[in-house]
């Protein structure tokens, strides 16, 4: 049986119930009847087709002066009929979950997406891969197309999911790992008819397909070189695009990793990123695909001794030079941080480097360095702060798209943690409104996923699930020092496990404190990369907001912060604190017994305990070693081993 997740039929009750008409044509108005139909024959509502006849107490219809764009939608009405019109038909899609969740009296207006394409990154491996497994950072089990590397073909569980990824407003998907492996190759050619069947079903929810790609794809399939401004290497992208495009009509485009770990790119040719990003958007042109060209570039086997070195400015190097010198149809997609997706980093100081380059934000839903979706950990208010600035350069100022790595699998539940679904629905919803509450995103979900259900699930869910994102950060890396995690799988503290290696993920702790230097006086000058008045901000450790204390100064254990208190008291506090709040929403939980259904009750409260567990492990392990390098006690006298 499949989870409805945040579809379930019971949340289609107000619409079913009604009279509706659809007036227009095209495969998404017929979705939308589909969807109709379905909901009307449960809940005793009716469907009609055209104009004229009875009068109907909602009304759907496309039209209008195009001034609503091509998902656009306008809601007015009254008390006796609700109005939907749309001047595409993805806008009568949209439109309709907007009712789906919705109150009766839902709000009127004129409703558009902040950008044009929100994305989700599939990181699925064709083939069981030896280290990374099914899906790369998979946390929720194996893929949804494929296994063993043959296709699965269960096209009920795709179908099931495009309609979860339309419900909250997402129209692009990438199908396969950002690392492209020999089998993901031949998705591009002898195999690609696996991606048509695919791209088959999330058409009907208004979902092009996307591949990712390897940049050397021309030498696994028989060429000598893949330099971009060879003129066999750029034929044979063109008839391989052209291949694509007459079995895939309304494909997406290319993904592409280059000269990242290991990737192939154009540096192999000496050649820059800007000539191997155009000579795929070149290809693509003519048939209106894109390509997001990943920024994820930097040093991977630096000496850890030379501090001179930093990961976090490495993007801003590689990328700025060749600002204005990308095709309109590349869409250089950066992380939203400078490091890798912490817990705690500021905003990428590319992003609003390059006026004249379009720049996708890159978040990642599946939770990598958040829990791994055995943790709870609401994303959504982290996300909320990067899009609105609140310690930073405002990231939705700049973003011409919105990207996110998935989380979902062929887990009963999509997701691993049940309430890990929370995250995907509120990326889907920020990428089309970046200002929306986060607290209000909860209720939403809550509500669809829930319905009916006592006002006391919605008040414990808040409990557990508003803050959980700072309750993860107090018990894991301090300040917006970052990673501390064991290396490889990146689950669980190792507070030195990434010091000493190539990967570029220092904390430098020693006998008189912690942090990394990023001045521009005295370290990397990675804090003088960022504009107006942010520079000077995190120049200074006076100035700097604590969240990102250690990200951009090296402090003494007793500096105190602005909140009064010093660094090493600032570690022992929140470290107890985020173990003692950890174990609180476990105590919410298991007060909801017989409120939810008993299978999600048991998932969620198994993976509570390993939370409690782990974060228990994060505090006793993170402030016995800054005990030890900084002979500093507690000034509450607790227990430090």
């Amino acid at each position: 049986m499949i989870d409805a997740a945040w579809l379930p039929a019971r949340a289609w009750r107000a619409i079913g119930s009604r009279r509706i008409r659809v007036t227009g044509h095209g495969l998404l108005v017929d979705t939308v009847v589909d969807e109709l139909r379905q909901a009307c024959a449960r809940f005793g509502g009716e469907v009609v087709r055209g104009t004229g006849g009875d009068p109907c107490d909602l009304e759907m219809s496309l039209g209008g002066d195009g001034s609503l764009g091509g998902e656009g939608y306008e809601l007015s009405g009254d008390e006796t009929c609700t109005v939907l019109r749309a001047g595409q038909p993805h806008g009568l899609l949209y439109g309709l979950f907007h009712l789906l969740r919705s109150d009766d009296s839902p709000a009127t207006g004129v409703f558009r997406p902040a950008v044009p394409r929100r994305m989700l990154d599939h990181w699925d491996n064709v083939d069981v891969h030896p280290v990374m497994g099914q899906v790369e950072r998979g946390y929720a089990g194996g893929s949804l197309f494929w296994r063993a590397g043959e296709p699965r073909r269960d096209l009920a569980r795709v179908t099931a999911y495009a309609r979860l990824l339309a419900a909250c407003g997402i129209n692009a998907v990438a199908l396969n790992n950002v690392n492209v492996h020999a089998t993901e190759a031949r998705l591009l050619t002898d195999r690609l008819g696996e991606v048509a069947e695919l791209a088959g079903v999330f058409r009907h929810y208004g979902i092009r397909t996307h591949l990712a790609v390897s940049f050397a794809a021309p030498v696994l399939h028989g060429m000598s070189t893949a330099d971009p401004l060879d003129r066999r290497v750029r034929a044979w992208w063109e008839s391989t695009t052209v291949d694509v495009y007459a079995t895939i009509p309304d494909f997406g485009g290319y993904l592409v990793k280059a000269d990242s770990e290991g990737q192939p790119g154009p540096f192999t040719y000496g050649r820059s990123h800007a000539d191997g990003a155009n000579m795929l958007a070149d290809a693509l042109a003519r048939h209106g695909g894109v390509v997001h060209w990943r920024a994820f570039v930097y040093n991977h086997r630096q000496d850890w001794r030379d501090r001179g070195v930093d990961r976090a400015r490495a993007a801003h190097d590689h990328f700025t030079p060749h600002d204005g010198t990308f095709r309109d149809n590349v869409v250089l997609q950066v992380k939203h941080g400078p490091l890798d997706f912490q817990a705690r980093e500021p905003v990428s100081p590319l992003i609003a480097a390059m006026p004249d380059t379009r720049i996708g934000v890159e978040f990642q839903v599946t939770q990598e360095y958040t829990g791994q979706q055995r943790h709870v950990c609401y994303l959504a208010p982290m996300w909320s702060e990067l899009l609105r600035g609140a310690h930073g350069p405002a990231v939705a100022d700049s973003a011409a798209e919105f990207v996110a790595v998935a989380n979902v699998g062929d887990d009963p539940f999509w997701t691993g943690h049940p309430l890990a679904q929370a995250n995907l629905y509120a990326f889907g919803r920020l990428a089309w409104e970046p200002g929306l509450d986060p607290a209000a995103l909860l209720d939403e979900w809550a509500g669809l996923t829930f319905p009916g259900a006592p006002r006391r699930l919605h008040d414990a869910l808040h409990a557990i699930m508003d803050d959980s994102w700072r309750t993860y950060e107090r018990y894991t890396a301090p300040l917006g020092v970052g990673f501390m995690v064991r290396p490889g799988h990146h689950y669980g503290p190792d507070v030195d496990g990434y010091e000493y290696t190539p990967w570029g993920t220092y904390h430098h702790a020693d006998r008189d404190g912690v942090g990394v230097d990023r001045t521009v006086a005295t370290g990397t000058g990675c804090a003088g990369l960022y504009p107006k008045p942010w520079a000077k901000i995190y120049e200074s450790p006076d100035e700097c907001p604590d969240e990102l204390a250690l990200f951009f100064h090296h402090l003494p254990y007793q500096h105190v912060l602005s909140s009064g208190v010093t660094v090493i008291q600032h570690i022992y506090d929140t470290h107890f604190a985020g173990a003692r709040e950890a174990a609180e929403m476990r105590e919410r939980w298991a007060g909801l017994a017989g409120t939810v259904p008993p299978a999600k009750y048991e998932r969620v409260r198994e993976l509570l305990d390993e939370q409690v567990r782990s974060a228990e492990e994060w505090r006793d392990q993170v402030n016995t070693y800054f005990f030890r390098k900084s002979g500093v006690p507690d000034a509450r006298g607790r227990r430090i081993y």
